[in-house]
């Protein structure tokens, strides 16, 4: 005897004749972004199949490839970086060692900022967060003895991002591997240092032109390079709701398409190349809607507003990280379990790639023991809980399928408040997203602050005193070590010559018709530094001041 199929609308009946009879706690029945939720979803919940879809057809809502995990897992990686380039390098290895598939590479924040180990606003930041790269002679030592043309690499940096491929592709070539053969992705999201993260060398325009000289090399000269990875995740660490997240992360990348389009480039030299990067916070099922509706919106939009006719064009690849927001400081090892779930989310989501934050990334850099069990995570995913078994397992779900359109209909709201403010950089222009964030920001700690969205070991379970975390701690010595190198790059150098590639890069950053990619090249062959190839830059299009938001 079957089970009478649910008629569309039962669930109102249910809700009128049932459910209204019953109990609530109190609770917030949200996302953590605000979303209201229903008590229960149904058939008349989920859009029409063509919405939906299959795994490797248009519109991607279940996956850019046809086998996804059954075909391959994702890449796993795992961000790494602190102290000095051999110090990284001894991470690298040791993570490669441990199964790890990819490297994913911090920066410290003077190599983040443009500014070499020994400016004055450097003290005290030299290797703290992240690997101090001053000279093509530190990216060297960073990658000794990783084979270049079989590791895929990422580099975390936006402002500088042109100055770090150049030093790489020199310490490659000096491997004896071509740009052509080189395997990864640097972020190069600019718009969003504007909008969230704050770590930026010059003024809007310029710092466009130079993503887009980029985007034109890499197209030209480094097939299997992603120049640009558009970043939501530093969105949404700066607190934004995940409709912002994935709104102003989209219409960022449509900005750099449309940059690309007007120098004259055909969208399907570049489109296949650019990637995404996201947050997977710890709202399970709104994360996993939120990469549906990702997916589905790019290859709309490439292929119906920009034109693409290169299905790869259309396909929305992108990393993942973890919620490093969501991690306590308080009872650091919850932050296992946060992590877990968020992986989880990010591997139902359809990820390529993923950074799993390691429990006590809250207090320090992480320790070598914190770092295993982050990547054990994902190994444990992805080899015993059968989640990899089937394609999109949560796909038609009457939930996440709702929650999905409802994604992309926020999404698209905020496309046309930015479109109505003359476009994205307009729009950050008039602080538009800053002040979005900021308010959202501002209601999420007011809930946790009264109570409304519990956080364990915060605001509800907490413990009188808490065992002391052994730290990873960078001592001054890794600074005077750092600051000693450089100088010692500038003067054993040939000064002449690096002094012609600076004026030289000055001359090319004049003219209008010139890729800057040339000249930043001989630069970093030259051992010229990065504080010295952005101070350069700067003579010319200026630097750029902060409107505050309050």
């Amino acid at each position: 005897m079957g089970v009478e199929e649910p008629a569309r609308g039962g669930t109102e009946r249910w809700l009128r004749e049932r459910y209204s009879r019953a109990r609530e706690r109190e609770a917030l029945f949200t996302t953590i972004s605000g979303e209201p939720i229903k008590p229960l979803y149904g058939p008349e919940d989920l859009p029409p199949f063509s919405e939906i879809g299959y795994p490797g057809e248009f519109p991607y809502t279940r996956g850019v490839y046809p086998s996804m995990y059954r075909g391959r897992l994702w890449t796993m990686r795992q961000f790494a970086g602190f102290g000095t380039a051999e110090e990284t390098n001894e991470r690298f290895l040791y993570l490669l060692e441990q199964g790890q598939t990819g490297l994913s590479t911090a920066f410290d924040m003077p190599s983040l900022m443009g500014h070499d180990s020994d400016h004055p606003r450097s003290e005290g930041e030299v290797g703290r967060e992240g690997v101090a790269i001053d000279s093509v002679v530190d990216m060297e030592r960073l990658f000794r003895g990783i084979p270049l043309d079989q590791v895929s690499v990422s580099m975390t940096i936006n402002a500088p991002a042109a100055v770090m491929l150049a030093f790489f592709v020199v310490a490659a070539e000096r491997q004896g591997v071509p740009p052509d053969k080189l395997r990864g992705t640097i972020q190069t999201d600019i718009l969003k240092e504007y909008i969230a993260q704050k770590e930026w060398c010059f003024p809007i325009e310029p710092a466009m032109r130079l993503v887009t000289d980029m985007v034109e090399f890499c197209a030209r000269e480094m097939p299997l390079w992603h120049p640009i990875s558009v970043s939501g995740y530093h969105i949404r660490e700066a607190g934004s709701t995940a409709q912002q997240e994935l709104a102003f992360t989209l219409k960022d990348g449509f900005t750099y398409v449309e940059y690309a389009l007007e120098r004259g480039l055909d969208i399907d030299s570049f489109a296949p190349r650019f990637s995404f990067f996201f947050n997977a916070h710890i709202d399970f099922f709104e994360e996993i809607a939120k990469f549906r509706a990702a997916r589905r919106i790019w290859a709309r939009e490439l292929r119906d507003t920009y034109g693409a006719r290169d299905e790869r064009s259309l396909l929305m690849r992108f990393h993942t990280q973890t919620a490093g927001c969501s991690l306590t400081a308080q009872q650091p090892l919850n932050n296992i379990v946060r992590t877990t779930i968020e992986a989880l989310a990010a591997v139902l989501g359809g990820t390529q790639s993923l950074h799993t934050n390691s429990y006590d990334e809250a207090l320090a850099l992480p320790t070598e023991e914190a770092v295993r069990v982050a990547l054990r995570t994902q190994q444990i995913i992805a080899h015993e809980t059968g989640v990899t078994n089937t394609i999109d397992p949560l796909g038609g779900s009457y939930f996440v399928e709702a929650l999905t359109d409802r994604m992309e209909q926020a999404a698209y709201d905020y496309f046309r408040r930015i479109d109505e403010l003359g476009g994205m950089v307009e729009a950050i222009k008039q602080n538009f997203p800053q002040r979005e964030i900021a308010e959202a920001a501002f209601r999420y700690q007011q809930e946790v602050e009264r109570g409304e969205r519990v956080v364990v070991g915060v605001n509800r379970y907490q413990v009188p005193e808490e065992e002391e975390v052994e730290i990873l701690r960078i001592p001054y010595e890794v600074e005077r070590k750092q600051i000693e190198r450089v100088r010692r790059v500038r003067a054993e150098r040939d000064a002449r010559r690096a002094e012609h590639a600076l004026e030289r890069l000055r001359e090319a950053a004049r003219s209008e018709d010139e890729n800057l990619m040339w000249p930043l090249l001989d630069c970093a062959r030259a051992h010229c530094t990065e504080g010295e190839i952005v101070e350069s830059l700067q003579t010319v299009f200026g630097r750029y001041v902060e409107t505050p938001v309050f």
